[in-house]
């Protein structure tokens, strides 16, 4: 038995505080009555919504830098939905996505799924299924911002590091110690060392493991190798 919209909404709220504070979802679908239905059981659950009328329109606006979710059509006259999310990822526009469909099937579920979808559900969609999906796409998309914004201030602080520095602060991550970086860079024990306390000092990290992290953030550490397969033993015949 479907739960009413108000219980629906109450439930999600108090299981995901965090969530329905500033969040907002995307809900792009052709139908009206669609669109009407399914942005007011959005706005209960405490999200705000935007809806669009085709997956064009919604190309049209800029999302701004809020942690949001696309609520999406599969079938809609001109661009379909997964033309819309094939166009996303071109435009590298990282929106998690909920697809809704009345005409979908295994093999098209399977493509979006694979593509990064985050649920795929058939209309007449239930209120249910649409919230927690929906939690989930915010959930990722919480988390997505997040790394975005730590990967963004790693970067403004290597910025201000001098090439020397870089070249150090890679070979201290890679666990190098500082008399064998000497030697490699031509230089002394002491000069790594004040080297190494500025990258600390503008890496605005306390820790070694601190510093490696944010090497490995900025891709300066070397790729590992591939394993070598283990040489087959060596059998003696017996004398």
């Amino acid at each position: 038995m479907m739960k009413p919209m108000n219980s629906v909404a109450t439930e999600k709220s108090a299981s995901s505080p965090a969530l329905a504070a500033a969040s907002s979802v995307f809900l792009v679908d052709d139908d009206a009555s669609v669109r009407r239905a399914l942005a007011r059981l959005i706005k209960s659950a405490g999200h705000s919504v935007q809806t669009f009328a085709s997956a064009r329109e919604f190309l049209g606006t800029q999302a701004g830098e809020e942690a949001a979710c696309l609520v999406l059509d599969v079938r809609m006259p001109g661009i379909t939905g997964i033309d819309l999310q094939r166009e996303l990822q071109t435009l590298n526009r990282d929106v998690p996505i909920v697809f809704i469909t009345g005409h979908g099937d295994i093999p098209m579920s399977v493509k979006a799924m694979k593509a990064g979808a985050v649920d795929f559900l058939p209309k007449p969609v239930k209120d249910t299924d649409l919230l927690r999906a929906i939690d989930q796409a915010l959930v990722r998309a919480w988390r997505d911002r997040a790394a975005r914004k730590e990967l963004a201030d790693i970067e403004s602080c290597a910025e201000k590091l001098t090439a020397r520095e870089h070249e150090v602060m890679a070979l201290v991550a890679s666990g190098m110690p500082n008399k064998r970086i000497a030697f490699e860079l031509g230089t002394v024990e002491k000069t790594i060392k004040v080297h190494r306390a500025r990258i600390m000092q503008k890496m605005q990290v306390q820790s070694l493991a601190d510093l490696v992290r944010a090497a490995e953030k900025l891709r300066l550490l070397p790729k590992p190798r591939a394993t070598e397969p283990a040489p087959a033993p060596v059998i003696y015949d017996r004398l």
